[in-house]
């Protein structure tokens, strides 16, 4: 006897369904089946911890002192807004270390009180992050 005729008399039946604990949406049925992650969030650890970053260069005195007479001189011109390229040390918020980002503008002025450079284009650089600044 075959397995169709033992159970021929129930092949067609409707499948029995219970009143009191209604079926389990197929969304949640198959979210029982996807992939434990034991170790959620860890790939995000580790891309932090393979980003580079750089450490400030501190500026001997010679060299701070070159600086700041660059930085006179163009902000003396600063009435004409001249165009000029900066490059500043931008601190990590995650780590220790930074980058070094290079702009270019035209100054807009410069804030005593926050000591900071403003450009045109809206940067606000930090007098003290300056590494190098010259006049395009």
């Amino acid at each position: 006897m075959s397995a169709w005729e033992t159970y021929r008399d129930i092949i067609d039946l409707p499948y029995p369904t219970r009143s009191r604990h209604p079926r389990m949406p197929i969304g949640d049925r198959a979210a029982q089946f996807a992939p434990f992650a034991a170790l959620t969030g860890f790939g995000a650890v580790l891309r932090e911890t393979e980003r580079i970053t750089e450490k400030r260069i501190e500026l001997d005195e010679y060299e701070k002192e070159k600086l700041d007479e660059k930085i006179r001189l163009i902000l003396e011109e600063k009435e004409i807004h001249p165009e000029i390229t900066v490059t500043f040390f931008v601190p990590d918020e995650k780590k220790d270390g930074g980058a070094y980002v290079t702009a270019s503008g035209h100054i807009k002025r410069v804030d005593e009180a926050e000591q900071l450079l403003i450009l045109e284009e809206g940067d606000k650089i930090p007098m003290e992050d300056i590494y190098e600044i010259s006049r395009v």
